[in-house]
């Protein structure tokens, strides 16, 4: 759907604190920050959950009833919306984040592509963080396309580097999956860059035919990169998970306005947004 773009709204990762910075956590905060979204374009919401006890809103949950009320109450807020649940975990043990899926059942999920090594280092060369493996062997993909399968859910497959875009054409060919929609994760230190010069590179690996998008991770060359992606014909997602800043260099409150500065950049090169109706018709005939 090259003269559209559907928009996703990345609503608040995974750890961001929110007593640090403006991201929702309980049912409510979700809903209302994905209908300032989807007020303003996007039509999926890409969601983590948080636990919800006092002091515990920085920690992630995969509790399916607590993530089932957010999911209720995203819907509720924003009529048609798609939701495009998460699935990242470290380590051989995920079993869990299969039974939420099965358990909730979304339109979307993530489908972590392949493994990287989680890496950042401080301006004087120290670890940010104790370096990290985001594993994600063959066994754990299948394992994670094969319930999406069995419940009715589009993988949407996260692609941290160029090896890992052209491991999902694998996938293709091996048969575990006939179709991918293929999101260039960009901006992680370890991974790959937030480069507008990329990007040719990758659709010359992505399988033809296939949608893609962005998700862009940082301050610099964020929105840059953006607009490259919107005339290349790839679809748009941003939010507070993703990146804190709008075009302008100040510090977004809300999701709201990062949405509309990526529909602004959409119709500046000459893509209409597709309706939440639209985009459910996609979904129809990847599913």
């Amino acid at each position: 759907m090259k003269d559209k773009a559907t928009l996703t709204c990345a609503l608040t990762g995974v750890l961001t604190n929110p007593d640090q910075h403006p991201v929702p956590v309980t049912p409510e905060q979700m809903a209302a920050e994905a209908k300032r979204a989807y007020d303003a374009g996007a039509t999926i919401m890409h969601v983590h959950y948080r636990q919800q006890e006092s002091g515990k809103g920085h920690l992630p949950t995969w509790d399916p009833v607590i993530c089932g009320e957010i999911n209720d109450a995203i819907r509720a807020a924003c009529p048609g919306v798609v939701i495009n649940m998460t699935t990242g975990v470290v380590g051989p043990e995920y079993e869990y984040v299969l039974d939420y899926l099965r358990a909730c059942r979304p339109e979307m999920a993530a489908c972590n592509a392949g493994t990287l090594n989680y890496l950042k280092t401080r301006k004087d060369g120290s670890w940010a963080w104790p370096p990290m493996t985001f594993d994600n062997p063959v066994a754990k993909v299948t394992d994670f396309i094969n319930v999406m399968k069995e419940n009715d859910i589009v993988p949407e497959f996260e692609c941290f580097d160029v090896g890992i875009v052209r491991a999902v054409g694998m996938y293709i060919d091996n048969g575990m999956v006939d179709f991918a929609d293929y999101n260039f994760v960009m901006g992680v230190a370890s991974g790959m860059p937030a480069d507008v010069d990329l990007l040719p590179i990758l659709l010359k690996y992505k399988k033809e035919g296939m949608p893609w998008q962005a998700t862009v991770i940082g301050r610099e060359d964020v929105w840059d990169v953006h607009r490259r992606v919107a005339e290349l014909g790839g679809n748009l997602r941003t939010g507070l998970e993703d990146c804190f800043y709008l075009p302008d260099g100040s510090k977004a409150a809300s999701n709201g306005p990062m949405i509309e500065a990526l529909a602004k950049i959409a119709r500046a090169v000459g893509r209409e947004i597709t309706t939440p109706a639209e985009t459910r018709e996609f979904l129809r005939h990847a599913a």
